[in-house]
């Protein structure tokens, strides 16, 4: 990312981190479904709450809103055994939760912030994949783009032809 002007370089955080988001937003869709099964006694604010505590857990972006610490400060226990559980109820996750991971402690670096500890909690849960490579940036949308596609979340680029490019331009 170095070798690019600041424009481009703002430009390409701004990408990568809303291809964090679109992990983000499936993670916490996965999550609160399977939520929905082992807490089926609770009601769907609570399944939704557990689930944002814990997406947000994953990714060192806790919401310090007053009903959503009230509720991490209560449940915590619980947040932390479902965090510890990650790995086993949720293999298909872990892969593009570690790019993610990743990307968002580089792109943290990039803007002078300190990105380490979300992945130094991960890899204290056990469920960062240290043999899987830090993924470059084309690789990591990609796979975004793949994933929001699966997820309903994003209608994936079309081929256009010049006609209609002209007309947009």
């Amino acid at each position: 990312m170095s070798n690019e002007s600041p424009e481009k370089k703002s430009q390409l955080l701004a990408v990568l981190r809303e291809g964090i988001s679109v992990v983000q937003m499936i993670v916490f869709k996965e999550v609160r479904a399977e939520l929905a099964i082992k807490f089926r006694d609770q009601d769907k604010q609570f399944q939704s709450l557990l689930a944002g505590a814990i997406t947000n857990e994953l990714f060192g972006t806790p919401n310090t809103e007053g009903t959503f610490l009230k509720f991490r400060e209560k449940n915590k226990a619980t947040i932390e055994q479902e965090l510890l559980s990650l790995k086993e109820d949720y293999p298909t996750l872990l892969s593009p939760l570690t790019d993610a991971l990743r990307v968002q402690a580089l792109c943290d670096n990039q803007d002078g912030l300190d990105g380490s500890a979300a992945l130094a909690r991960a890899k204290e849960l056990g469920f960062l994949l240290l043999d899987r490579d830090v993924p470059l940036p084309s690789a990591f949308m990609t796979m975004v783009r793949m994933l929001g596609h699966q997820h309903n979340l994003i209608i994936p680029p079309v081929q256009i032809s010049p006609e209609q490019d002209k007309i947009i331009h």
